[in-house]
């Protein structure tokens, strides 16, 4: 996956319609090019910033039908994500896997209650079930959540969810989409859409925001697919449109592993404001989150709001032995939801739906919104299935639902860190065996080797530092002064093979650092204090 190819195959394209324009690089953007490519359209994708930037790369990692939504009663959706976590982990076994949560159990009729709730959560799984729920005792609670805080505790409830990494998931998925004949790029932004003297959508405007070139594409169908952006295009074809998304902002801490201590994660189903708190074992470290606050605006870097830091250190605080305070904290990010608006104005994010929506406008704009990464691949199919009705293609069935992933590969039973990379991995380890200098580690705290920044320019259309550090390696959202540290080499080895100056080295690790700064929690590094060497 090369962006200079892209943009090749952009230009080679000149007048000739795509049969679909995708606007949006996230999970749900992806997912339709992916949906589309295979069924052999015409499909280009236009990202403003870099592939999962926003709300795809900033989840909880859980494939998970959604336990919260079977308290709510929404049993429709709880089967749908069920049904769709079972197909994700049979077509991208290297990315995504079973884990099994504890739910601690502190009240008398919590063990019956929530036992009961489960088993409907296993039965609705059917034959894609991960495993079966069970109550365990307050002994085997203990041994297997060694951390959990003792005093009270009854046992505990014990079901399977699955668990991923999301922004890895989104790379494969891209190159999943290449790889059947789709056409996508990063850093291109739509300014604007093209009409026919009928008043319908012919093609969109857009910009290479590495160069500044802009460009006029024909298209038989433009699919708005922005996240919490959808609004904004909306409002290019029509600038009365109503705003169709209310964004609710989750945030997650990350800890070292020593707070959790067990390949078991922790579901707290009922925090003191009705909220769901995971504490779940990641990558090596543990991952605690989320919040649910209602946001009236939203940015492409969210940052957490001291109220939602406290709640989560707070919480977790009530059911681990050892609470967390705010010196533990590694990482911290926050990531938008864009959640389907309600008819009326409540200010509670429980009352607004997480069901996917299509809109298609007067003018032909096809738009989806809502929805969660686990449904993603249903929302691509009802949305290109939408592209053909809307654009007059010719009929094609969806070919998803057992389609292998890029980097396919069932995962080891002592997974190592190349194993993210699926079959990719065997490419890489070639490459480190002919230059062996590659086999550097980049920070003592992290894994991420110097072979790993070279796939990500060469394979994976990395283009910046963060690109690098946040989402084709996770050590932003791992651990935040490590990215820091590990920014001036990044960008030495980028440099060297995309052939850019010191000038450009300066600049992309200043830019980092100033993302990077609303990781930490800690006093550490800033970017006024580092130096980028020639």
């Amino acid at each position: 996956m090369k962006r200079t190819e892209s943009i090749r195959q952009l230009k080679e394209a000149g007048e000739q319609p795509w049969d679909l324009i995708i606007i949006g690089g996230g999970a749900t953007g992806l997912g339709i090019a992916m949906d589309a490519a295979t069924r052999n359209y015409r499909t280009l994708l236009l990202e403003q910033a870099d592939f999962a930037k926003g709300t795809s790369s900033r989840s909880t990692k859980l494939v998970h039908g959604g336990v919260r939504y079977l308290a709510q009663g929404d049993i429709a959706l709880v089967r749908e994500a069920l049904y769709e976590r079972g197909l994700l982990l049979n077509n991208a076994p290297h990315l995504a896997h079973n884990q099994q949560f504890i739910i601690p159990q502190y009240n008398w009729w919590q063990g019956p209650f929530y036992t009961i709730g489960l088993k409907i959560y296993d039965l609705l799984s059917g034959k894609l079930s991960l495993g079966r729920s069970r109550h365990i005792g307050r002994a085997e609670v203990i041994n297997r959540l060694p951390t959990i805080r003792k005093e009270g505790l009854k046992g505990g409830i014990v079901y399977h969810d699955g668990q991923f990494d999301d922004a890895r998931l989104a790379v494969d998925i891209a190159q999943t989409a290449v790889e059947n004949g789709a056409v996508l790029l990063n850093y291109f932004k739509v300014n604007g859409l093209v009409k026919n003297s009928a008043g319908k959508i012919s093609g969109v405007r857009t910009q290479d925001l590495e160069t500044n070139e802009t460009f006029t594409l024909r298209a038989k169908t433009v699919i708005n697919a922005t996240g919490v952006f959808v609004d904004e295009v909306l409002q290019l074809d029509n600038p009365a449109a109503p705003n169709m998304v209310k964004p609710s902002q989750g945030v997650h801490l990350v800890l070292d592993p020593s707070f959790l201590n067990s390949k078991s994660a922790i579901m707290i189903p009922k925090t003191d404001d009705g909220r769901v708190l995971f504490a779940v074992p990641w990558n090596n470290k543990v991952l605690l989150g989320t919040t649910d606050t209602p946001l009236d605006e939203h940015s492409m870097e969210p940052i957490a709001l001291e109220e939602e830091i406290s709640f989560i250190l707070n919480t977790a605080g009530k059911y681990l032995d050892r609470p967390p305070a705010r010196e533990d904290v590694l990482s911290v990010f926050a990531g938008l939801r864009p959640l389907a608006a309600p008819q009326k104005e409540t200010g509670s994010t429980k009352e607004i739906s997480r069901s996917h929506k299509i809109l298609v406008a007067p003018s032909g704009l096809i738009t989806i919104t809502g929805g969660k990464w686990t449904t993603f691949r249903r929302m691509a199919e009802d949305t290109v299935d939408q592209a053909i009705k809307t654009g007059g293609l010719v009929p094609v069935g969806c070919k998803t639902k057992s389609l292998h992933i890029h980097g396919y590969q069932q995962q080891p039973s002592a997974p190592a860190p190349l194993d993210v990379y699926g079959s990719d991995a065997a490419r890489i380890q070639a490459f480190m065996a002919l230059y062996p200098g590659m086999k550097e580690q980049l920070h003592p705290r992290l894994p991420y080797i110097k072979a790993q920044v070279i796939w990500a320019v060469k394979h994976e259309m990395a283009q910046t530092v963060e690109d690098v550090l946040a989402r084709r390696l996770r050590a932003l959202f791992l651990d935040a002064q490590a990215a820091i540290d590990m920014a001036p080499a990044v960008a030495a080895i980028m440099a060297a093979e995309m052939n850019k100056d010191i000038t450009w080295q300066q600049k992309q690790v200043k830019d980092f650092m100033q993302v990077a700064q609303h990781y930490l929690l800690k006093n550490g590094t800033t970017y006024k204090q580092l130096k980028v060497t020639a």
